[in-house]
């Protein structure tokens, strides 16, 4: 009997995992969402159209791009989280995503345990960036001002616990400078209250703020790249400006809900690997300041795991909590 119960159990299996490969090999037969968790317009929005558009031309089935903000990026993933399993429903992963866990006591899933990564899609460094009125044209000349002035200075970003008010306060605490936080309601009000001089500085995605360094509203300091981005060649790197230390910056993927059949998940892996060679989408993403970068599964799910321990150091040495 024992033998016989066995041997049932195997057949179930075998029949299960072909029933699901055969369904990796027809998926998508339906539309699939894509979850973005902010507001239209920045580069998550534009990373996971960009990513609708050529998934819905590569599968033959409509990927749909859902704006879904609230709670900073929480209330989109909590609705993949608890999503059916079965290749319907993605999310655009984020830095965002990284800083949750320790901005916030309590959160409705457990980011590692309840999302599995797919791809790494995109990542936008951070720029250093000042009203052209302020006497510095580098980060050594901003360092010593703001040394000079302490708390005299401000900077903006787009909200407490965002990615640009850690990005700034990793900044501070490299450099040893004492500058006033200024939190506004997203990158684009912060950016124009630079613009305006009410504000001296900014810590932004160039992603964010590449068209007002462009038009020269902006005075760009630094980038975090390795080497200097082929659209700003005159800005150098926060290792030229002598802090190699300092690395920052947006990322973008897609993740699903934990439990989603493997082969469905190496299935879109494959075809998001694939839309990354493609010479206009690597054109438009350099265009908005990002760039590509592939990472597979297991290799993404190490650099969020990476950058949530990162995050919650600084968020703990800042002192900072989500309002």
């Amino acid at each position: 009997m024992a033998r016989m119960h066995s041997m049932l159990l195997k057949i179930a299996g075998a029949v299960l995992a072909l029933t699901t490969a055969a369904a990796a090999q027809d998926y998508p037969t339906k539309p699939v969402r894509i979850l973005i968790p902010f507001a239209p317009g920045g580069i998550n929005d534009v990373a996971g159209r960009l990513l609708a558009t050529h998934l819905s031309e590569k599968l033959g089935k409509q990927f749909l791009a859902e704006n879904r903000p609230g709670g900073g990026g929480i209330a989109a993933t909590e609705a993949v989280v608890h999503a059916p399993k079965d290749g319907y429903t993605l999310l655009i992963l984020s830095i965002a995503n990284a800083t949750h866990p320790s901005l916030h006591a309590k959160l409705p899933y457990d980011l590692l345990r309840d999302i599995e990564p797919v791809a790494m899609v995109v990542t936008s460094p951070n720029m250093l960036a000042v009203n052209p009125s302020l006497p510095v044209k580098s980060v050594k000349e901003y360092v010593a001002l703001a040394k000079s002035k302490p708390g005299d200075l401000q900077y903006a970003s787009g909200g407490i616990g965002g990615s640009l008010h850690l990005g700034f306060e990793l900044f501070k605490m490299q450099a040893g400078i004492d500058v006033l936080h200024v939190p506004f309601r997203g990158a684009g009000p912060g950016s124009i209250d630079v613009i305006a001089g009410n504000t001296t500085g900014i810590m932004s995605t160039t992603s964010s703020i590449s068209s007002h360094v462009r038009s020269g509203k902006l005075r760009a300091l630094a980038v975090s790249t390795p080497t200097r981005l082929a659209e700003f060649p005159d800005v150098p790197t926060f290792i030229e400006a002598g802090m190699p230390e300092y690395v920052a910056g947006n990322w973008i993927g897609i993740g699903v809900p934990t439990g989603t059949p493997k082969e469905i998940i190496d299935k879109l892996h494959r075809e998001i690997a694939a839309i990354q060679d493609r010479p206009e989408v690597q054109k438009q993403m350099v265009a908005r300041g990002a760039e590509n970068l592939k990472q597979n599964p297991a290799e993404f799910r190490a650099h969020i795991a990476n950058e949530i321990r990162k995050w919650s150091d600084v968020v703990k040495k800042s002192g900072m909590s989500a309002q």
